[in-house]
């Protein structure tokens, strides 16, 4: 079984930054891709960044790309986003998922919230 749990959420005005954590619990040997996804009031949860386990390669939603950055600790278990130049319609509800294989995410944390002020 994993856990995944988020923490670095907050309020922050516009242009500022805040770096999320998703902890990870369980064995590693069969994870695939962590991912971040947001839903923000209102809308559909959507796609954020991803970084695959073994590799680190990394993929952004072009609303976030060149001012996120989505970086793992091996050893940690632990994924980050680094979000810079943060605007208003980044807030949201920022949730860490894992993948074990390529068809769908298996395992969710409960969300940590993000709301930047203008």
């Amino acid at each position: 079984q994993v856990q995944l749990v988020e923490s670095g959420g907050g309020l922050v005005q516009a242009g500022g930054s805040l770096r999320l954590s998703c902890a990870a619990s369980g064995r590693t040997f069969s994870w695939y891709v962590m991912a971040w996804f947001r839903q923000a009031p209102g809308k559909d949860r959507e796609f954020v960044a991803r970084i695959t386990w073994i590799y680190g390669a990394t993929a952004y939603a072009d609303s976030v790309k060149g001012r996120f950055t989505i970086s793992k600790d091996s050893a940690k278990k632990t994924v980050y986003l680094q979000m810079n130049n943060l605007k208003p319609e980044d807030t949201a509800v920022y949730y860490c998922a894992l993948a074990l294989g390529e068809i769908d995410y298996d395992y969710w944390g409960q969300g940590t919230r993000v709301t930047v002020s203008s």
